[in-house]
C-alpha cells in the first residue's frame, strides 16, 4: 500500500460512518522527511518533527506547533506499548474554532492526523491507532 493510500485511509469514514479527520501527514523519523501529507498540513517542518520526536516533557509547560500552530497536550502516551499517540489540541484559530490532533508513532515514522471542527477526541485518536499499531506491528 502506498503512503498516500494510509492518508486516504486516515480521512475516510470510521466505524459510525463519520469521516473525523479533514487533514493527515506521515513523516519518516530516521531521515526525518515527508512521506505523504494532505495540503493543510504540508506546513508541517522538520523542528516541529524533532520535537515530536524527541523529549516531549516540556510540552506539558509549553506545547509542540504542528504546521505552524500552537497546539497543548490532551494525553500522552506515545510511549506506552499498544498506544503510542499523543493527542492535541489546537489554540482556537480566527473562527473560534480549535482542533483535535492526533500524532502516532511507529517504528520508522509518524502518523498525524487533525481532526475537523466537530470530531470527537477519540475519533481522531482511534484512526491514528489503528493505522500506528498495524505498522508498529508490520515492524514499521
Amino acid at each position: 500500500m502506498s503512503w498516500e493510500a494510509y492518508i486516504d485511509s486516515l480521512k475516510g469514514p470510521d466505524s459510525s460512518g463519520t469521516c473525523p479527520v479533514e487533514e493527515a501527514a506521515i513523516w519518516g523519523n530516521n531521515p526525518m522527511s515527508v512521506w505523504a501529507t494532505t495540503p493543510g498540513l504540508s506546513t508541517i517542518t522538520l523542528e516541529e518533527i524533532k520535537m515530536l520526536c524527541g523529549d516531549r516533557k516540556s510540552f506539558q509547560m509549553c506545547g509542540p506547533s504542528i504546521g505552524g500552530k500552537k497546539c497543548f497536550v490532551l494525553k500522552d502516551e506515545m510511549d506506552e506499548d499498544g498506544m503510542h499517540v499523543l493527542n492535541l489540541k489546537t489554540t482556537k484559530d480566527n473562527d473560534g474554532n480549535a482542533y483535535l490532533i492526533s500524532v502516532g508513532k511507529a517504528k520508522t515514522c509518524l502518523i498525524i492526523a487533525r481532526g475537523t471542527k466537530d470530531a470527537k477526541g477519540g475519533q481522531v485518536c482511534n484512526k491514528v491507532q489503528s493505522i500506528t499499531n498495524y505498522l508498529w506491528n508490520s515492524g514499521m
